[in-house]
């Protein structure tokens, strides 16, 4: 049984949807390959937040090139890519624009205009999100979830499709601002950069340092990606495996009577419901992208833990046992094993 119901569509259409969906897929890797070397995973994990419609966190050491993995997806995706340098004087206006006065030269009337800020785009970086205080942080709310922003009262649509890209340092913690919770929701993935291995690092070094720049060029644009949102809602999903994604979210809540041990004593609060919508449409992506037509256990279980590692919040017991968000998920994926078909 699937508790998906698709619409009716020409199988032939369908179809040929289904491959110009792998091909651009394929030609996206293709081309941010040419610019950024290993990163597999984070590189998967981004693909599927932009062919979801979600947000991704980028958590990552200095050097491990964050921006330039946004820019060149930017680039890939022929989309208008905006970037923000967020700063402890950052101001909400310096993020969604801000009316000015201005006067007609011949009558001398004076009118309102609104100038857009950098939101204004559809790939959006907002470079060490965590620099600027949750005053500024907040300007962002509205329009990760609503794709729309308000000034003075007046609301503005954001153009489509529209991704917020965020990227923070996991180790300067001087001077920085914990994202508010309500925010670090919205986010489809926390997706963490680690170092690469030596021979990706020889590979990095051999790439920047010579005098010719490598680049990506575009292989699709905006009507194409907001086609391919609506493909990845049609993937069927069974009712077993979604009641599984549903089951492993709610093992994260210690007051959940299904709850194991550990997380009762480890975890303050868990995952909401949005994380279950999040783990469904992230693995719809990826089964698709896999080449497959509904998903598996593996997509769901794949996906779990950077669907929700921003999403559980640990209590003091967790601090003093040196446990992490990571530790808590990989604990519960032992602990509840997938069904067998």
């Amino acid at each position: 049984m699937s508790t998906t119901v698709t619409q009716q569509i020409e199988p032939e259409i369908l179809k040929s949807r289904i491959e110009r969906f792998r091909q651009v897929e394929s030609e996206i890797v293709q081309q941010v390959r040419r610019v950024i070397v290993g990163q597999q995973e984070v590189l998967e994990q981004v693909m599927i937040a932009l062919f979801v419609g979600g947000h991704c966190l980028i958590t990552g050491l200095p050097g491990t090139a964050k921006t330039l993995l946004v820019r060149t997806m930017a680039q890939t995706l022929g989309l208008v890519f905006k970037r923000i340098q967020f700063t402890p004087d950052l101001m909400p206006s310096d993020i969604t624009g801000t009316d000015i006065i201005e006067e007609d030269p011949k009558s001398g009337h004076r009118t309102w205009t609104f100038v857009q800020g950098p939101i204004f785009g559809n790939v959006l970086l907002a470079d060490e999100i965590n620099r600027t205080p949750p005053k500024t942080q907040s300007a962002l709310l509205e329009a990760m979830q609503e794709r729309a922003c308000t000034v003075r009262g007046h609301n503005y649509m954001l153009p489509s499709p529209f991704f917020v890209l965020a990227t923070q340092n996991p180790i300067e913690l001087e001077g920085t601002y914990p994202l508010p919770e309500a925010q670090l929701d919205r986010f489809l993935f926390n997706t963490v950069l680690d170092y690469l291995n030596a021979d990706e690092e020889l590979k990095v070094v051999d790439l920047t340092t010579v005098t010719t720049i490598p680049t990506a060029d575009p292989v699709t644009n905006a009507e194409e990606i907001l086609d391919f949102q609506q493909l990845v809602r049609m993937v069927p999903i069974g009712e077993s495996v979604a009641r599984h994604a549903v089951d492993m979210v709610r093992a994260t809540r210690p007051r959940d009577e299904a709850a194991p041990d550990f997380v009762q004593k480890y975890v303050n609060y868990g995952a909401s419901v949005r994380a279950a919508q999040f783990l469904v449409l992230s693995a719809k992506a990826r089964a698709l992208m896999k080449g497959r037509y509904h998903v598996t256990y593996e997509d769901v279980r794949a996906l779990y833990i950077p669907v929700l590692r921003h999403r559980i919040l640990l209590n003091f017991h967790a601090e003093s046992d040196r446990m992490k968000q990571d530790d808590i998920l990989k604990k519960l994926l032992e602990w509840k094993g997938a069904p067998r078909d």
